[in-house]
């Protein structure tokens, strides 16, 4: 049974600046991407000068916010997530009808949010904000402080979870910040903020939706100590660009073209299918940590396809309200287009393109941006749909004869999110993950669902800057202040 949409055209988010929720004289519309013509809501459009007003509250709240205990403001972080429960529900709803994900992946990705936030806390009694060199002929203090306002920019895909992996480890270390979500899929992260920013201290969180150039302020203005960004490599070549004009740090988590890599010895029974399948086709495939290429021995290429094939014949495509939807549209239609241009170039370049599961009817008939899953079988290595990120679900299996050399290649590419190795043997499954230079390595695993939010998270080469998450994630909010006196005699 197709689910209708309710129209919910009357929602309009605003902005969040030091504790008010400001309206704008122009608004966005949200589309669904399962309906394009269909609008969700209507996001508030920051001026410039909201931008600035933004930034100045975040500068007014810091030295407050700064001064007080990592614990205490965990303490805070914590107590102003507990109003969210009651609207969990209607926000996960809202996000599946503008990001178009089934609902389950909405239900979760709220729920990231709040569980990574509360990981950040635990770590805040364990914080140490100061060290000491007490031998002569210094008397040394070495202090981690916080850096000041920040910028959080997250993408449309997992907005709140991949949020929960930067905001809570910097509110927890002392900075302020400025969050902007994503253009196609504000309005559940606004909502979301906007009731989280209620239970802090005014300033301290603060929330701008709107156009790029109008937003440019949040990345070039110098009270801007760093900001995080998460999206594409060309996008985080932008933001480094934009922000090295008040030479602000930048923590990066961009683009991946995640390789899996199965050993000869691999299990390709219907659970190593379906973990695959679900690795690779999460979100319709836009997930960076998401599995983008599988190589396979030779001698085993035949035998994987027959097993994936058979892992998506059960694919039903469409509105990701359906309970029988297990893969919802595309994000935006200019998406769905490149991965069709990848999948047509493999096609006139003689790799045979399989697509498997079926579109829900009603569903085509809105007109949304689907897509079936498909396989493109031992395509050239330069075709796009190998070279580069597709964010979509198209998935290259690919034949291999030499692991060491694969593994050498692999190493020397543009990308370096993530990798997984699968194999009946762990401990060899294990000498083959410490030889790649990818962020993170999984073992018969892949994927957000094989995340463990205790641990850094980020890319090697030009899939990242820096690590989000875990200790170091939250050192990374800080910057060292070093005091040195003459040694007491």
């Amino acid at each position: 049974m197709t689910v209708e949409p309710t129209p919910t055209t009357d929602l309009v988010t605003g902005l969040v600046i030091d504790g008010e929720t400001v309206a704008t004289t122009e608004t966005i519309p949200v589309h669904d991407p399962s309906r394009p013509e269909t609008v969700v809501g209507w996001a508030a459009a920051a001026t410039p000068e909201d931008c600035e007003h933004a930034v100045a509250a975040a500068q007014r709240a810091f030295t407050g916010w700064a001064a007080r205990s990592a614990p205490e403001r965990a303490e805070l972080v914590l107590a102003a997530l507990g109003p969210l429960a009651g609207s969990a529900a209607a926000r996960a709803e809202l996000l599946t009808r503008e990001n178009g994900k089934i609902l389950g992946e909405s239900q979760i990705d709220l729920a990231v949010f709040e569980g990574r936030s509360r990981v950040a806390a635990a770590l805040a009694e364990g914080f140490e904000s100061l060290t000491t060199l007490p031998a002569p002929p210094f008397d040394t203090r070495i202090h981690r402080v916080a850096t000041g306002v920040v910028t959080v920019i997250v993408p449309f895909n997992w907005p709140l979870a991949i949020l929960g992996a930067s905001l809570p480890y910097a509110l927890i270390a002392g900075n302020t910040a400025v969050v902007k979500p994503p253009p196609t899929a504000p309005l559940a992260m606004a909502e979301t903020l906007r009731v989280l920013a209620r239970g802090l201290p005014p300033g301290v969180l603060n929330v701008v939706t709107g156009r790029d150039d109008a937003v440019r302020p949040l990345l070039t203005d110098p009270r801007v100590q760093r900001v995080v960004f998460t999206g594409s490599t060309a996008g985080g070549r932008a933001v480094m660009s934009l922000a090295s004009q008040s030479l602000a740090k930048v923590t990066l988590e961009l683009g991946g073209n995640d390789p899996a890599i199965l050993l000869d010895d691999v299990r390709l029974d219907e659970s190593t299918a379906g973990a695959l399948a679900a690795a690779a086709f999460m979100t319709t495939g836009q997930v960076c940590m998401a599995v983008k290429r599988v190589y396979v021995p030779r001698s085993r290429h035949a035998e994987l396809v027959e097993a994936m094939g058979s892992a998506l014949d059960g694919q039903r495509v469409g509105n990701g309200l359906d309970s029988g939807t297990t893969m919802g549209p595309m994000n935006t239609a200019r998406q769905r287009d490149i991965v069709g241009e990848m999948l047509d170039q493999a096609r006139a370049k003689g790799a045979e393109v399989r697509e498997y599961g079926s579109v829900d009817e009603d569903a085509v008939a809105a007109g949304g941006h689907y897509l079936r899953p498909a396989l493109v079988l031992d395509p050239a290595e330069d075709l796009r749909v190998v070279t580069e990120e597709q964010f979509g679900p198209a998935l290259p299996i690919l034949a291999y004869d030499d692991l060491d050399s694969l593994v050498e290649r692999l190493n020397s590419e543009w990308s370096g999110l993530c990798s997984s190795v699968w194999s009946a043997d762990l401990d060899r499954a294990a000498a083959v993950a410490a030889g790649l230079r990818t962020g993170t390595t999984w073992i018969n695993q892949a994927n957000a669902s094989a995340c463990d939010d205790r641990a850094p998270f980020g890319g090697f080469r030009q899939s990242g800057v820096d690590r989000e998450m875990g200790p170091e994630g939250l050192l990374d909010f800080t910057e060292t202040h070093v005091v040195t006196a003459p040694a007491s005699a």
